[in-house]
C-alpha cells in the first residue's frame, strides 16, 4: 500500500515539474518575441520641411575632370634584375 502512495506521489512531482518547466518555456519564448521585435513605422520622425547642415555647401561640379590623363613613367621595357641581366 505505501509503495503505490510513493509511486502516485512520485507521479505527481513529475506532472507538477513538468507544467513548471512548460510554463517557464512559453514565458521566455513570449518575452523573447516581445523583446526581438522592431518598433512599427510610426516612430519615423516626420517634418514639413528638410533642413541642411551649415557646413554644407552647394556647387556646381566643373566639366574639368580633377586629374589629367595618366602618363607612363618608363618607356619601353623594365630593365632587367642584374641577375638576369648576367644570364644573357
Amino acid at each position: 500500500m505505501e509503495l503505490q502512495k510513493a509511486s502516485k506521489i512520485g507521479t505527481r512531482i513529475k506532472l507538477l515539474a513538468a507544467v513548471i518547466g512548460g510554463s517557464a518555456v512559453v514565458s521566455l519564448a513570449t518575452l523573447g518575441v516581445a523583446i526581438g521585435q522592431e518598433p512599427g513605422g510610426d516612430v519615423v520622425a516626420k517634418s514639413a520641411s528638410m533642413q541642411i547642415g551649415r557646413t554644407t555647401t552647394q556647387t556646381t561640379p566643373s566639366n574639368a575632370p580633377a586629374v589629367g590623363a595618366a602618363q607612363p613613367t618608363i618607356t619601353g621595357p623594365a630593365p632587367l634584375p642584374p641577375e638576369e641581366a648576367a644570364a644573357k
